[in-house]
């Protein structure tokens, strides 16, 4: 036996047999520095198979030529081809400039409902509770259902929501929503921001309640009003979990094609074709794995550059 297992003051080995115990091996072991590698071993074999290794996968697979339509092309590597046909390529610069419109618009108008309904809920009044599950249940909805549901409801020759809005006032005529290049992403951004904005409500709900109940008092003794509280108070104390509400939204956002899947397809006219939903297509569809590869690679550095400016400027890491 070493001498870097025999710890002071532990009984020597009567038998070669106890000397070479597993149990006797980990007991002495577990006195080591080296203990806690052994312990995080499993989850460091965990994440290397279910995390790394796919990402290590899909980054090497735009590198390559891989188009399953196409056996005959092989799949060799074929190195920045696929980043050289994006520069190129006219789509991925509409779908870049789309997936910001629809990022922005969807977290800016997710936040605010988020924010007025976690105010509203936190007040202590009668029905709250009630209200608060009501409130929940659009994000308990699966995308797929939302998706359709919305698609009907706004359907241009029975959707309910046209005939509400003739009988208004506010059309003259039935209108198609996901049809018309210029109201298409709109509409597409509001039944995004109905489905998720519950997702805001629930973090800001939860940041509400560890905020000192004190600091109100002092600031309505010092005469400041609800907006200045909300201003001075309400929103530095919550610095923190918009932050990470915001970087989780976006991160869903930009990866998450399936709602513009059901409800445009990208179209009318590529109006609605975002990176994920082209990377889809490309996949899926034309069976370009090569270029769909390349394609979640820049929306993976896209990420991490925006959490990355989002965290500096916004400070968290510095309270």
């Amino acid at each position: 036996m070493s001498r870097s297992l025999n710890m002071p003051g532990s009984r020597p080995p009567r038998t070669v047999w106890e000397a070479i115990s597993p149990f006797r091996l980990i007991g002495e072991l577990s006195e080591t520095r080296y203990w806690m590698y052994l312990l995080l071993l499993p989850s460091a074999l965990l994440i290397t198979a279910v995390v790394l290794y796919p990402t290590v996968y899909g980054m090497q697979m735009s590198f390559r030529e891989m188009r399953l339509n196409r056996p005959d092309l092989g799949n060799d590597w074929v190195l920045f081809k696929h980043y050289v046909r994006m520069i190129n390529d006219p789509i991925f610069w509409v779908s870049l400039r789309n997936t910001a419109v629809w990022v922005t618009s969807s977290i800016v108008l997710e936040f605010l409902i988020g924010l007025i309904a976690a105010l509203a809920l936190n007040r202590d009044l009668p029905g709250t509770k009630l209200l608060a599950v009501l409130i929940l249940l659009p994000y308990f909805l699966p995308n797929v259902v939302a998706g359709h549901m919305w698609a009907l409801m706004l359907d241009p020759r029975m959707g309910v929501i046209n005939d509400l809005l003739l009988k208004v006032g506010l059309l003259t005529e039935y209108k198609a929503w996901f049809a018309d290049p210029t109201t298409a992403m709109a509409a597409a951004i509001i039944v995004e921001a109905w489905h998720s904005f519950p997702f805001f409500t629930l973090l800001i709900m939860a940041g509400l309640k560890g905020i000192p109940t004190d600091l109100y008092k002092a600031a309505n003794i010092d005469g400041a009003g609800a907006f200045a509280q909300l201003r001075l108070i309400t929103l530095p104390m919550l610095k923190t979990i918009i932050a990470a509400a915001v970087i989780l939204r976006v991160i869903g956002l930009v990866n998450s094609p399936d709602l513009l899947l059901i409800l445009t397809s990208g179209g009318p006219g590529r109006s609605t074709q975002v990176l994920s939903l082209y990377a889809f297509q490309m996949a899926y569809k034309d069976f370009n794995f090569g270029y769909a590869g390349a394609l979640s690679v820049v929306m993976f550095v896209f990420l991490m550059l925006f959490a990355w400016a989002y965290v500096r400027l916004s400070k968290v890491n510095q309270e």
